[in-house]
């Protein structure tokens, strides 16, 4: 492309002082900023990166479909929600004018096994349009990509084992809430420990209905199975409230989390495959205490055994840095909703993102 990248960003909160950051020093141009909050209005995009002025000031999400219709972005990256449904309106706009887009959502990284319904129905509008869709962000990379390279030195596996946490206070409410942070033990056990015994066919049924909220573990190992080219027979969640001995003040959830009540949740998804592997996956995302740090820790079980630990990862910024150096690979890609397993690998790029798109 011997032009900028044109870039919308639809939702300017916590995650989009790095996105937007990114992207423009990548190359990208950034033509227009969005979101639903009032609050964030009339601020220039420069406030937001801790830069100077930008010229381009955030505006209400009413105006969102204009920039797209007259702007005519090659790009749309949607930083707000944690799942598909959540996002699906702005997707859906997106796609009605041929516009890419791609989410931190984590859902979004492979709704396929979630949100199967609403997914066909995204890629074939876009389909239609032109334009493709996807996920992309921490999960990609260091549950997905990393993992499946990891496993192509392998002589043997049996099963893997992966472990990683997060603070919610790092990404804002609707993670915090997703996670359960701050329910008391009754609460907890309503809204997710009451559905831990639900067999593969329930789990999926009570998924269809609302009931039950797939992990980001439930998608990323989809993710995992489809990369490597296994057939799931069984998938199953555990919810675990994750609980601290003292009182946590939480400033997303501008709260007091009591002792012994939910500063979160781990969540334990375990996949059976045909091919005899088996996959167990954590992902603990709660209101840290000041013993607490980010983790991403995986074990492969066979021949040979294999481990690989990333204590503090710098979780935030590497979800906004993998997610815009899959820019390029967006826009190359054939339409639809195409998952990053259908992509190439990530690259780190030392020219501006243009010169990478075909």
């Amino acid at each position: 492309m011997n032009r900028k990248v044109k870039i919308v960003q639809f939702g300017c909160g916590k995650m989009s002082k790095y996105l937007m950051r990114y992207a423009l020093e990548k190359g990208g141009e950034i033509i227009g900023a969005f979101d639903m909050n009032p609050a964030l209005e009339g601020k220039d995009i420069g406030e937001i990166i801790e830069s100077e002025n930008k010229g381009i000031k955030v505006q209400g999400a009413d105006n969102f479909e204009k920039c797209l219709k007259e702007g005519k972005p090659d790009v749309c990256i949607v930083a707000t929600r944690s799942t598909v449904e959540e996002i699906s309106e702005v997707y859906k706009l997106c796609a009605k004018h041929g516009v890419n887009a791609i989410s931190t959502c984590e859902e979004a990284l492979y709704p396929w096994n979630s949100s199967k319904e609403l997914t066909k129905e995204l890629d074939k509008l876009a389909k239609e349009n032109n334009c493709t869709l996807t996920g992309s962000g921490y999960p990609d990379m260091y549950w997905g990509v990393l993992i499946d390279t990891l496993a192509g030195s392998l002589f043997k596996i049996n099963k893997i084992v992966g472990v990683s946490s997060y603070n919610v206070e790092d990404y804002g409410i609707a993670l915090a809430e997703g996670h359960g942070a701050g329910l008391n033990k009754k609460d907890f056990e309503e809204k997710f420990g009451k559905y831990n015994d639900l067999s593969y066919e329930e789990t999926l049924k009570a998924i269809e209905e609302g009931k039950v909220i797939p992990s980001y573990m439930w998608n990323q190992n989809g993710w995992l199975c489809e990369k490597l080219g296994l057939t799931i027979t069984s998938q199953t969640q555990k919810s675990i409230p994750v609980t601290n001995k003292k009182d946590l003040k939480s400033s997303t959830l501008n709260m007091t989390v009591k002792a012994g009540d939910a500063t979160g949740t781990e969540f334990v998804v375990t996949t059976e495959t045909k091919e005899g592997i088996t996959l167990e996956t954590h992902n603990l995302g709660y209101v840290y205490g000041p013993e607490n740090f980010d983790m991403n820790r995986w074990t492969f079980e066979g021949e040979p055994d294999t481990n690989i630990i990333m204590d503090n990862p710098d979780t935030v910024r590497l979800t906004c840095s993998n997610l815009v150096n899959r820019i390029p690979a967006l826009i190359n890609a054939e339409p639809g909703y195409i998952t990053t397993d259908k992509m190439p690998n990530p690259l780190y790029m030392v020219k501006d993102m243009n010169e990478y798109v075909k």
